[in-house]
Formats: structure tokens, C-alpha cells, sequence
């Protein structure tokens, strides 16, 4: 849902309950029929249970404050994979062909708060704050700059300190405004994402930070599952921007959608323009330019299954189209002749998956919930534009937003790295003899989002005990277009992969992920989660080297440890 938090208040406010002007026994035959053909309200923790404790609704007539967050734990251990060398490694290593990202076993940990005052029913201030996110103990990367979180420790102290929420919200005769530094979320979100979002493998980084002033309204009345969302922000930071490194991009947002129950189907629409003054060299001054506009129309559904009440089919989908033009990416031919790049790109996803829904016999043990789903099973596709020309004068290349998570390994880490270091070092003058790098290769970095491929995602979540997670999953990918490495293209003229191999083998292979996840519950609001994943990567030709040698199987294993409260 498009700024969720926002809507979901407002729908807090429908009005609802029994059918009116019925005999007492045709209500009672009315709510038997809804309660065997509803979906249960708490559907998502049937099928995904985060740990979270839930914030309490508002009242009417009180003031409230409460203090939600986590404090969470990783320790990561992976094997090395080839990568682009880099110059530390050449002043080494003279004449390697290849590198590592020199990271093998380190700890990582964030905590994260998230304060909020309700007066009533019609205003909430909220705050949240990330402390230390993505410091590392222990071994850190190297030659990996372009990425956003990029694991060096090369920030200092205060860059591991950001506040990522801080806004009002009113709740009017009209509709919901809301005003301040707040992120957005739209359907699966594979375009806007609040990094809010736990998944089932892997963790959240990030997520999209505005500053804005969004307007909510169902303009045929408060109980029409109509509405409309008009907002106008200046990004904070995002993967594309940061407003503190110069980077001052504008957005308009126009939003509608019908919600009705655990069924949504809804476009949402925006407009960029981002500009970045620039110097590359005393004498010479220019200005980055992107005018973007994005269309995304999504939806999901839920419905208990024919026969079987306690089962519930649900899915979701999304489809985003980006359009514009830019001259952050251009050639040295388009640098002289002022020709713009144009952006025509493209991406969506789906799933569809069933839960069972199981509760105890008597009385449920203290701490466990009465009911939860005992097996679901999701089935995810996705499909992201690719560009084999990074160079030309049209940009087709789609990334999900990373906190859109597909299995553990491959996008996630492989993918990412690879991609980091070839923006790295398409920027180091050591590498490209001393020459101005080509406009746009610092936007190379994928961050961990799917760009220019398919996948196939199939999961599944076995729970024993309400407690309990045994979850499985596997990612079968291939690119959409040849697999090219920009570093290469650059420096040697060579359209090949990221291992100097054969760019029109399109498979990427085939990752396994296993893990599992406790959850115990301490008090009425602190919960422990404790629990392992991992993943290994078999990798297809897309990774085969100039003489066609496939690389060695990538794996990682993680330890995790976290306090919900």
C-alpha cells in the first residue's frame, strides 16, 4: 500500500459492524455465512510472523505514548568469489585478473526506535531512529565504494546515527495530512520501499527517506473503499539520491486505489527531477540532470479456500514503468553534442501462495497465540529490463529496490559486490590511465536490487509450534539481456561479463536457502528471536570466465539474534 501507515489510520476510522433493520436469527445466519468466508485480519502473521508488537490503535478521549523498536544481531561468514581487480590489489599483485571483496567473517548490528504519540483519534507524531546500522566487526570490504552500505567502516561516528522518521499526522473531516520526514511503501515494493519490510531471507537496509507534505482522502465518503493520495516531497535520501551529497531531486506523487478488506488494486504515479551540480575540474562546472516519471499499478488479494475455511489462497502483484531522460549517463559523444540519455525501463513481480491455519486444542500456552499458520507456501516471479550497451543513448537497465529481497545470495551479495567493483573501478584513475571517468558509472551499483534479470522464487514456511519457523527457499534466475560488465567496456573495449567471459550466456544458476527462527516471548511486549540462515549459489554460465571455467559455488552462512520490544 502507497505511505501505508497514513492509509491505514484513516481505515481504522470506517464504520462497520452488522447489518442493520435484521431479525435477531437472520443476523446471527448472516454472520456464520461472513465468518466461514472471511479472511482473518492477522493473516500476515499466519503466513510471515515478523515478531513485531503491534502498536496499540488510538482512542477517542487519550493521550498515549508508546516506544516500539528492535536491537538486532548478525554474524555473516561467506567464501570468496572473482571479482574486477582492484588498484590495491594490482600495487600487490602485478598483472592479477581478478579479486575478492576481502570479506569472509564479520558481526553487524543496528537498533532501531521507533517512538509515536497519539492524542485521540486525529493526531500522531512519530519519530524513528537507526543507531550503528551496517557497522562491522571484523573483516570489512574493500574497493566497493558505489555501494550505499558497503560494509568498509569508512563513515565516521555519526554517519551511524539517522533519523528516519519524523513527521505529524492529522486526521480531518476531509482526509489525513501529514507532514514532515517519512518514507513511502507502494504494493510489493519492488519501486518504492521503506525499508520497513522484514523478509523472509536477508534483512532490510535503507528504504526511500522524504521530506513531504501528503494529503489522503476518500472523496465518495469514509466508508467507500475509494481513495486518493496527493503528496509533493524533496528526497532525503533514496538509492538514486542523497540530499546531503548535493543531490537535490524533486518529486510530485498522484495515487488512487480501492481497498476493501484483504483486497487492494490501485496506480500510483510520479514525477522526478533531480539535479546535482558538478565540478570536474576548476575551470569546468556542469549540472546532473534526471526528468523521470514512473508509472506502478499494483494490487493483492485474499480468499479463503473452497471447502476448507482454515485455508486462504492470497497473492500480489506489481508492474512499474519508468520513462524519462537524463544526462548523468552519456557517452563522450553525447558529452559533446549535449544529447540527452533516454530512460525506457520496466520491471514487475507476482506471487501467489496458501497458508493452512491451525490453533490449539484448550487452552493455548502462555505467550503463544491461539492460532497460526502451520505451513504456507509462496511462489514468486519477477522480471526486471536489461541493458547489454551500457554506453548507447538509451538506459533500459530496471533495479528493484533492494529491499525487495529474492532469496539470500545471488542478488544480495554476488550481484551486488560484483557491480560495486565495477563502478569502483571504472572511477579510479589508476585504472583508467589517469582518464576522466565516463559520466554515469557511479550509478552502477545494483545495492542488492534485481536489475536485468528473471527469477524464480519458491518458498516455504513450515511452523511445528507457533514459535517456530522451518523456512526453505530457492532462486532459479537467468538475465534478460547479455550480461555485460561496464568497467570492461570501458577500459578495454570488450562486451563481456564481469569475469571477462562470454556476455550472451544468460544463466545466472540456481541458489538454495534454508534457515530457521525461534521466537520467545519475555513479557507482554518483548519478544526474543534467535535462528540461523543460509544459502549457496550454483552458478550458471553467466559467471564462466574467458575460457568458459565456471567460478566455484558461492555459499554464507548467518547467525541471528534479536530483540523485539
Amino acid at each position: 500500500m502507497l505511505f501505508s501507515p497514513a492509509i491505514a489510520h484513516a481505515q481504522d476510522q470506517k464504520q462497520g459492524g452488522e447489518p442493520k433493520n435484521l431479525p435477531e436469527d437472520a443476523k446471527a445466519e448472516v454472520q456464520k455465512h461472513e465468518d466461514l468466508s472471511s479472511v482473518p485480519e492477522d493473516l500476515d502473521r499466519l503466513i510471515f510472523d515478523t515478531g513485531r508488537v503491534k502498536v496499540k490503535k488510538a482512542e477517542q478521549d487519550k493521550l498515549s505514548i508508546e516506544i516500539h523498536g528492535e536491537l538486532q544481531l548478525r554474524g555473516q561468514a561467506q567464501n570468496p568469489f572473482p571479482m574486477d581487480v582492484s588498484a590495491g590489489t594490482l600495487d600487490t599483485h602485478p598483472g592479477a585478473i581478478s579479486d575478492s571483496l576481502g570479506q569472509h567473517a564479520f558481526f553487524t548490528q543496528w537498533v532501531r526506535l521507533t517512538p509515536r504519540l497519539q492524542y485521540r483519534d486525529w493526531l500522531q507524531v512519530v519519530v524513528q531512529l537507526n543507531l550503528f546500522q551496517d557497522y562491522v566487526f571484523g573483516d570489512t570490504t574493500h574497493d566497493v565504494s558505489p555501494d550505499y552500505y558497503a560494509r568498509d567502516d569508512l563513515r565516521d561516528a555519526w554517519a551511524y546515527l539517522e533519523l528516519r522518521w519524523a513527521y505529524a499526522q492529522f486526521l480531518t473531516k476531509i482526509g489525513l495530512i501529514r507532514v514532515g520526514q517519512m518514507s513511502n511503501h507502494w504494493g510489493m515494493g519492488i519501486l518504492a520501499n521503506d525499508g520497513d519490510h522484514p523478509s523472509l531471507f536477508g534483512d532490510y537496509r535503507g528504504g526511500n527517506l522524504v521530506e513531504q507534505v501528503l494529503f489522503a482522502t476518500k472523496p465518495a465518503g469514509k466508508d467507500s473503499p475509494f481513495a486518493i493520495v496527493l503528496g509533493g516531497n524533496l528526497v532525503y535520501q533514496d538509492w538514486q539520491a542523497r540530499l546531503y551529497r548535493g543531490d537535490i531531486a524533486a518529486q510530485g506523487v498522484l495515487a488512487g486505489f480501492y481497498d476493501k478488506g484483504p483486497n487492494q488494486i490501485g496506480v500510483f504515479a510520479t514525477i522526478r527531477s533531480q539535479n546535482t551540480d558538478k565540478t570536474a575540474a576548476p575551470y569546468a562546472g556542469y549540472t546532473d540532470n534526471i526528468v523521470a516519471a514512473a508509472v506502478d499499478v499494483a494490487g493483492h488479494f485474499a480468499t479463503p479456500v473452497p471447502g476448507n475455511p482454515s485455508t486462504y489462497l492470497y497473492g500480489a502483484g506489481e508492474l512499474a514503468f519508468i520513462l524519462g531522460s537524463t544526462n548523468q549517463l552519456r557517452s563522450p559523444n553525447q558529452a559533446l553534442t549535449g544529447q540527452n540519455t533516454t530512460i525506457a525501463s520496466y520491471g514487475f513481480a507476482a506471487s501467489l501462495g496458501v497458508v493452512h491455519e491451525t490453533r490449539h486444542e484448550g487452552a493455548a500456552p502462555s505467550g503463544d497465540p491461539s492460532t497460526w499458520g502451520d505451513v504456507a507456501a509462496q511462489l514468486e516471479v519477477g522480471y526486471a529490463s536489461g541493458d547489454a550497451n551500457p554506453y548507447d543513448t538509451t538506459e533500459h537497465r530496471f533495479t528493484f529496490d533492494p529491499n525487495h529481497k529474492v532469496g539470500l545470495l545471488l542478488f544480495d551479495e554476488v550481484m551486488r559486490w560484483q557491480t560495486a567493483r565495477a563502478s569502483a573501478a571504472a572511477q579510479d584513475p589508476l585504472l583508467q590511465n589517469g582518464a576522466r571517468p565516463t559520466p554515469g558509472v557511479n550509478l552502477l551499483a545494483s545495492n542488492g536490487g534485481v536489475f536485468g534479470a528473471e527469477y524464480i522464487y519458491p518458498t516455504v514456511i513450515v511452523r511445528p509450534r507457533p514459535w517456530l519457523d522451518l523456512k526453505a527457499g530457492a532462486v532459479i534466475a537467468g538475465t534478460t539481456t547479455d550480461l555485460v560488465d561496464p568497467y570492461r567496456v570501458a577500459t578495454q573495449g570488450n562486451y563481456v561479463n564481469y569475469r571477462g567471459g562470454d556476455a550472451k550466456r544468460h544463466d545466472l544458476g540456481i541458489e538454495l536457502d534454508g534457515g530457521f527462527e525461534f521466537r520467545i516471548k519475555l513479557d507482554r511486549a518483548l519478544r526474543l528471536q534467535l535462528g540461523a540462515q543460509a544459502g549457496v549459489l550454483f552458478p550458471g554460465g553467466a559467471f564462466a570466465d574467458a575460457s568458459g571455467s565456471i567460478m566455484n559455488a558461492p555459499y554464507m552462512v548467518m547467525g541471528r539474534a534479536g530483540m523485539q520490544f
